[in-house]
């Protein structure tokens, strides 16, 4: 049986997914439908899919599930929960201005900050990432806590591993402009180091205060953002001396504002959502 599902595609950076409510619909074959829906030729078009969901518990509110455009499964992605805090604020389903949101890689408080002009609208969400973490063995089979040298093509790239809920593989170049993203990252992302894969961020640190990233993600590819791979990075620029604690990380789709809060540990994500556009797709059992 068919049915006609309304979508919200929204983007953060650049960073964006498809968005729908599954309070009003059953996606029962989401990584299905995420391969589908994410097609930028013959579907709508994103890095993924998001489904939203009524938290089962006290501790949360809401509930995020997320899907890669290859139809894997993300643990967390940061663009897409900034973007969830306006879905749920601007669509009404909570006039909370702080959202707890029940995530793969745990809860994480959503800080909405409303418009001066527009009490309806939301500026700007902070999310608060956790800690991160640079001994995961279920990610990294690597020495934890320090550089390490991996092997892709005709290159080494020595990088540190970060996990933020999921793996990211955090290399400094001198150029991540003219860098062949596509060709090292793909490589990168399946070094037998990583159990599960991994995203690898290719950043050259401009200022203690500024870091220019590109990436490559796990079951999407190059995009052009990612809100979890801004925080790795900005650990990893710190944790190597490389940049202060506090840094705006400028990816291709825009900028975000990244803060470590040694010794409490937790690293948060600020920056702009934006709503793309709202449609209708017909989907079937996949």
């Amino acid at each position: 049986m068919k049915q006609t599902v309304h979508f919200t595609k929204m983007q953060g950076a650049g960073n964006d997914y498809i968005y729908v409510d599954t309070s009003l619909y059953d996606i029962a074959n989401p990584s299905r439908a995420a391969v589908l829906w994410s097609d930028r030729n013959k579907g709508i078009g994103s890095d993924g899919l998001v489904l939203i969901g009524k938290a089962e518990n006290r501790y949360a509110d809401f509930t995020m599930r997320i899907f890669n455009a290859d139809g894997s499964e993300a643990d967390m992605c940061g663009n897409a929960a900034r973007c969830i805090g306006k879905y749920i604020y601007e669509k009404k389903l909570s006039r909370k201005k702080l959202i707890r949101l029940q995530t793969a890689s745990g809860i994480k408080n959503l800080w909405l900050k409303i418009r001066d002009d527009n009490p309806d609208e939301v500026e700007s969400v902070t999310v608060d990432m956790l800690e991160p973490s640079l001994d995961c063995r279920g990610q990294f089979a690597g020495t934890a806590g320090k550089e390490v040298e991996l092997d892709a093509l005709d290159r080494t790239f020595k990088g540190l591993f970060v996990s933020m809920g999921n793996p990211h593989f955090v290399t400094f170049v001198a150029d991540s402009d003219s860098l062949d993203v596509a060709r090292y990252g793909s490589v990168l992302e399946n070094d037998p180091v990583f159990p599960h894969r991994c995203n690898i961020e290719f950043a050259t640190v401009l200022s203690p205060e500024r870091v220019r990233m590109r990436v490559w993600e796990r079951g999407s590819g190059i995009t052009k953002a990612c809100g979890t791979g801004a925080c790795a990075t900005a650990v990893a620029a710190s944790l190597t001396g490389r940049s202060s604690k506090k840094v705006t990380v400028i990816m291709d789709g825009g900028n975000l504002e990244v803060d470590w809060n040694p010794p409490v540990g937790h690293v948060y994500l600020s920056g702009p959502a934006e709503a793309v556009y709202e449609g209708d797709i017909e989907y079937g059992a996949c």
